[in-house]
């Protein structure tokens, strides 16, 4: 084949399907503060949705790719792609950032870092829950890695993407879409912010923050 040139026949290489992950514990294992039914809706449907949809928005782009002319779709199945995607890879980080018998305060590496960049614990907890208190809609709040600058960040993700700099990595999230804590909270998600902190996975979100650190993304001079 010559480069370049369109061939209706070429294959596209094998394509992986994204899974929905078993939960690292029981429906119940989170009660009192999050319901065993919440979760099992939360994860047996939406999340699952998630996970279909990427997979849909992949095979469709797949198909797309043996056509010569792209324009038509791809800018739509690209956003669902991204959409899909993004919610299947922040809920997949949200099951395994909590635990049962968790919260308390993180040790070690992590909570000098949190000090460092947020003053205190209790300064970081306030930053976090007000970011996913004041999100316009359904979204995130994040703790995330700015490899830039070394340091921790809390960034606000609306719906499943959007407002997290382009090299951040999500290290803690706290899902404040409403199908999170509505039937067990109802509109007061205040209530659903203060009892998540006792179930948060310290050991989980210190691994991440260990594997990140010392990440390079070698863009010189881009930060003092």
């Amino acid at each position: 084949m010559v480069r370049g040139v369109f061939n209706p026949n070429q294959e596209s290489p094998p394509m992986t399907k994204y899974t929905l992950p078993d939960l690292p514990y029981d429906f119940g294992a989170l009660e009192p503060h999050i319901s065993g039914k919440i979760l099992q809706l939360h994860h047996d449907k939406h999340h699952k949705a998630y996970v279909d949809g990427a997979n849909k928005a992949q095979e469709q782009l797949a198909e797309l790719r043996t056509k010569e002319d792209m324009s038509g779709q791809t800018h739509a199945l690209e956003k669902a792609l991204a959409f899909h995607t993004s919610g299947h890879i922040l809920h997949t980080l949200y099951w395994q950032n909590m635990k049962p018998n968790g919260g308390g305060e993180p040790t070690g590496e992590l909570a000098e870092a949190i000090k460092r960049d947020f003053g205190s614990f209790e300064g970081f907890k306030k930053q976090l829950n007000a970011a996913s208190a004041t999100l316009m809609g359904s979204g995130w709040g994040a703790l995330s890695f700015d490899p830039l600058q070394k340091r921790l960040v809390v960034a606000q993700i609306y719906d499943h993407q959007n407002n997290v700099n382009g090299g951040g990595i999500p290290l803690m999230v706290l899902d404040a879409w409403e199908h999170a804590f509505y039937l067990q909270y109802g509109p007061a998600k205040a209530d659903y912010f203060k009892a998540i902190w006792n179930v948060w996975n310290w050991d989980d979100v210190q691994a991440r923050y260990a594997q990140v650190r010392n990440l390079d993304l070698l863009l010189k001079n881009a930060a003092a």
